[in-house]
């Protein structure tokens, strides 16, 4: 028993084993906290740079959209000025080849003016002078210009020379002739005459009215004239006046057997004279147009407003009603003959001659 009691081990103490198997625990724990710190930081790092990357591509998309607008509106002005420039440069080839047509034209112009005799060129003013006057009688109704142009035609025709113009001569004889058989109208007189009646309406006063002065009344003028041929003297006389004048403003005393003509306000008469100037520029504009119906009827219509608003008696009136009746009988419209076939027999005899130039 003795020996089998000093082989056995020696015993350990329970405290020493339990220190010796807690230490590892801290060991890795502590390895374990530095290992999730050290990966925290890490995680950390990695955010910050992704989030400065995702920074960066956002910037740098920013800036390539700007190239991108920056390089498609220059792309675009480019494009706009290449087209602008190809219009530019079509519309120079345009020029080119109407200038070009307009110099082949002058130079074959040129070529057969250098082949026309000087009876071509005076035909030619002759034909000028024909188509003038035929402006003149159909557009303007001026009978003394065509006329001019007619016989200046002829003294042009004379100096021809030519043969072949004695038909058109013939006939431009008896279109001149037509021509001096009508009673020319002065237009321009026309018009400056009714300028002026029309400036005399202007300076008719309310006076010129219809009022009790005026014929068809019985006035104080009329009442003094038969008291004076009474013979009543001195005091009853002025006495007899007074009441009269008197009476005369209470009592009115018209003539039944003459037609009653209204009175008119300041403002009536006012419209009055506008009216009458409207009715004589409605003349005047048949004057220039040579419209011998309006021109009468709105002479017509004048002469009727004066004769209804205005007194008869006053001077200005009576210059305005004789004017007013002798414009009317003025004919503003006379019949025209046609004077286009003289011209007609030119263009003709032209065409001949240029055919026979050709031909040669």
């Amino acid at each position: 028993m003795t020996e089998t009691t000093k082989q056995l081990p020696v015993p350990i103490a329970k405290e020493q084993l339990a220190r010796q198997k807690v230490w590892p625990v801290w060991v890795i724990a502590i390895i374990a906290l530095v290992s999730v710190a050290a990966l925290a930081l890490w995680n950390w790092q990695q955010w910050n740079d992704n989030q400065s990357t995702l920074q960066t591509l956002k910037s740098l998309q920013q800036d390539t959209s700007q190239l991108e607008n920056m390089y498609g509106d220059q792309g675009t002005q480019q494009s706009q000025r290449l087209q602008a420039l190809e219009d530019k440069l079509a519309s120079q080839r345009e020029l080119i080849a109407t200038q070009q047509r307009q110099i082949d034209h002058t130079a074959r112009e040129l070529l057969e003016a250098g082949n026309r005799t000087r009876t071509d060129w005076l035909l030619a003013e002759a034909e000028y002078l024909l188509r003038i006057a035929n402006q003149r009688l159909l557009i303007e109704k001026d009978i003394r210009g065509a006329l001019s142009a007619l016989e200046a035609a002829d003294e042009v025709l004379t100096e021809s020379d030519d043969v072949g113009v004695y038909p058109v001569r013939q006939q431009l004889a008896r279109e001149i002739l037509a021509l001096k058989g009508i009673s020319s109208v002065d237009r321009t007189g026309l018009y400056l005459t009714l300028e002026a009646v029309i400036d005399s309406v202007h300076q008719l006063t309310d006076q010129a009215l219809i009022s009790e002065q005026a014929p068809g009344f019985v006035g104080n003028a009329q009442s003094e004239e038969t008291s004076e041929e009474g013979g009543e003297p001195g005091v009853l006389l002025r006495a007899w006046k007074k009441f009269k004048s008197t009476l005369m403003q209470v009592v009115v005393v018209r003539r039944l057997d003459e037609s009653v003509k209204p009175l008119l306000s300041p403002d009536q008469s006012a419209y009055a004279r506008l009216n009458l100037q409207l009715m004589l520029e409605e003349a005047e504009m048949a004057v220039l147009r040579g419209n011998q119906p309006l021109y009468e009827r709105s002479l017509a219509k004048a002469q009727a407003a004066v004769d209804d608003w205005y007194d008869g008696s006053n001077p200005r009136v009576s210059a305005l009603t004789n004017t007013l009746g002798e414009l009317t009988t003025r004919n503003v419209a006379p019949d025209l003959p046609d004077i286009s076939q003289s011209l007609g027999l030119l263009k003709e005899r032209l065409a001949g001659r240029l055919n026979k130039g050709s031909d040669s």
